[in-house]
């Protein structure tokens, strides 16, 4: 009989669930809920949070609509994958429900908390243990749990990332991943173990922190209740959990060192694998626990961009024709109207809560040089885009001077990467080899949970299926043009730092 896995990628717009058939690697069907982006509730200028079980309502449905798309035997369902957006805080009582909404990725809230303790800890300290600066990460976030409302900090029974919480609700138990722990700052890499310094300092009781499971490996199998639900038979295994952006490297192959990954969806990254405990002496990229640093060291750096797809989407909403708004293929038309450079018009896209690039300094995103006689939509577009690219390789270019090398960038044929203009800045301002792939998180969270449920015996087995969908090579005339215009947006940008 065919084996099929499950792969869920909680987002911070929507839940998709793919369903993969194992023998082939290839999907057979996905759904994603809900159909309109999930809300993100700002109660305060840099805040941003999600309420738990907005994901996990939405979990069941996209899991439910996925296995009501194909003719798959729910017994031949053996393992389930878990991806999550990142750095976010989730808090439970001993009942394990959750004590108060989310504090996600893109909040602000907890920025000057995490630059103190980077003094305090001492910089260099900081550096070598945990790779970055406590910075806005989940640690600092629980921290301002503590000094800002103590009532709800002194019934926490269990801290948790998004992932973590999704796995708790299907399985029921309260566990996390090394490498979940590093993207909050919790990890000490050089004691390989749970920073006790941190915890000291910020005042947080070890005994709240989940406890561990490898990211490979039973973690847990489906309950009683959620299996009747979802329409699945108990007992299947959850065998695979990563945060979005290590597992959007792992749906990719990109697991070596030297290996680059990309995605652009509502944030913009680029993640490099390394060998090395690396780390920016600014903390503007951040190192984490690559999903295979078992035997060998593998660490993923990450440089993230917070205002990405989101800056296309709010221009989506509010540029209409007519009182109708434009779909993504119509604005990547428009923009391909104006030329390189937009005829002079700059976009920083910083307007989605502190970049971690800028040394999480809050830039709101902003229009610069914009002329009412010779700019119209077309510029608008192009220029956001251009913008977001220009964002992007301005961390790139601090990978660069770590010394992680890139000529290779692969990506999934999603998001921002569907637009032809958005590509073509793309490979022709970073320089390097663009390839897409016909993958995602949530199939990469399948494949992840088939390893790890043992239904594959190496990586290379599970990505039989993978394949490429096209490449980009940068074009000698075209780059020249993208360098000068990055130039330009980079001296706009100093005026502003």
């Amino acid at each position: 009989m065919s084996q099929y896995l499950i792969g869920i990628d909680v987002g911070t717009s929507s839940i998709k669930a793919s369903v993969v058939d194992a023998s082939t690697g290839l999907t057979v069907a996905s759904a994603h809920s809900p159909a309109e982006e999930m809300t993100v509730s700002a109660v305060n200028p840099g805040w941003a949070e999600q309420h738990p079980d907005l994901w996990w309502e939405h979990t069941i449905k996209s899991v439910k609509a996925a296995l009501t798309k194909t003719s798959v035997d729910a017994k031949s369902v053996v393992a389930i994958g878990i991806s999550y957006q990142m750095h976010g805080l989730v808090l439970v009582d001993k009942d394990y429900k959750p004590l108060r909404p989310s504090i996600i990725w893109c909040d602000s809230r907890a920025v000057a908390i995490g630059d103190k303790a980077f003094k305090d800890l001492d910089n260099h300290y900081c550096l070598q243990h945990f790779l970055n600066s406590p910075g806005n990460f989940t640690a600092s976030k629980l921290k301002w749990v503590k000094d800002n409302e103590p009532a709800i900090f002194e019934r926490i029974h269990k801290v948790m990332l998004p992932g973590d919480y999704i796995a708790l609700k299907l399985t029921g138990e309260a566990t996390t991943t090394d490498t979940g722990l590093s993207e909050g700052i919790f990890w000490d890499y050089q004691e390989k173990a749970i920073s006790k310094k941190l915890l000291e300092y910020y005042g947080i009781d070890k005994s709240i922190i989940s406890s561990r499971v490898p990211v490979f490996a039973e973690q847990g199998k489906l309950r009683e209740s959620v299996a009747k639900e979802l329409g699945l038979p108990a007992g299947i295994k959850i065998s695979y959990r990563a945060g979005d952006q290590p597992n959007n490297a792992f749906s990719l192959n990109v697991l070596n060192p030297g290996e680059t990954a990309a995605t652009a969806g509502t944030s913009g990254v680029i993640y490099s694998v390394t060998d090395k405990n690396a780390f920016d002496p600014r903390s503007r990229v951040n190192a984490f626990i690559h999903v295979n640093n078992t035997e060998a060291v593998r660490n993923g750096v990450l440089l993230c961009i917070n205002g990405t797809g989101i800056l296309n989407s709010w221009l989506k909403k509010n540029i209409k024709s007519t009182g109708t708004a434009y779909d993504y293929e119509q604005i990547n038309a428009i923009a391909a109207d104006a030329p390189i450079g937009a005829d002079g018009l700059i976009v920083l896209p910083f307007g989605n809560g502190a970049e971690r690039i800028l040394e999480n300094k809050g830039v709101s995103s902003s229009f610069h040089g914009l002329n009412f006689n010779r700019h119209n939509q077309s510029h608008l577009f192009r220029a956001a885009q251009e913008g977001i690219v220009f964002a992007l390789k301005y961390g790139f270019d601090i990978l660069q001077e770590m010394g992680l090398k890139t000529e290779v960038i692969r990506a999934g044929n999603a998001n921002m990467f569907l637009s032809p203009l958005f590509r073509e800045a793309f490979v022709n301002t970073i320089g390097a080899r663009l390839e897409l792939y016909d993958t995602d998180g949530a199939k990469g969270a399948a494949l992840g949970a088939g390893v790890g449920a043992g239904v594959y015996k190496s990586f290379p087995e599970a990505f039989r299926g993978l394949k490429m969908i096209r490449h980009e090579e940068p074009d000698k005339n075209k780059s020249q043009q993208y360098t000068e215009t990055y130039q330009l947006w980079k001296i706009q940008l100093n005026k502003l730092l």
